[in-house]
């Protein structure tokens, strides 16, 4: 007895065509047009996952270099104070923070200020610029 394969094409084909529902023309209802653009918006999603990451960190660092400006900071020299200090805040958290609780990112600020000036006065900071270089 032969198997006949109808059912499973026409499955790969709804599948597919599933895919490219809401696409321009031809696209979305030939077969073979639709599986190339279904392809091609596959690996732009894979690709732009990756590039979406880049662009909120992008935009999370923009926002935290605006929030320590105000306070008198460039945003490396603000982060060069939190590690410093050792306090460990994700950007993500810091910008949501210079936003939303302005006090508290203030606070920050301003440990990150202490650090900086802790380790200017110490002297450690020289010594530490004089060893790496």
């Amino acid at each position: 007895m032969r198997v006949k394969r109808g059912t499973t094409g026409h499955a790969k084909h709804k599948k597919v065509l599933k895919a490219a529902k809401g696409f321009y023309g031809r696209r979305k209802n030939t077969i073979r047009a639709a599986k190339a653009a279904v392809d091609r918006s596959k690996q732009y999603a894979y690709r732009d996952r990756k590039a979406n990451k880049r662009n909120f960190r992008s935009l999370w660092i923009q926002r935290i270099n605006a929030a320590v400006r105000e306070h008198g900071l460039t945003y490396g020299r603000f982060i060069d104070g939190l590690n410093k200090a050792g306090i460990e805040v994700d950007r993500k958290v810091l910008s949501d923070m210079a936003i939303h609780e302005t006090a508290a990112f203030g606070a920050l600020v301003a440990a990150a200020k202490t650090a900086l000036e802790y380790l200017k006065e110490s002297g450690t900071e020289n010594e530490f610029e004089a060893a790496v270089s």
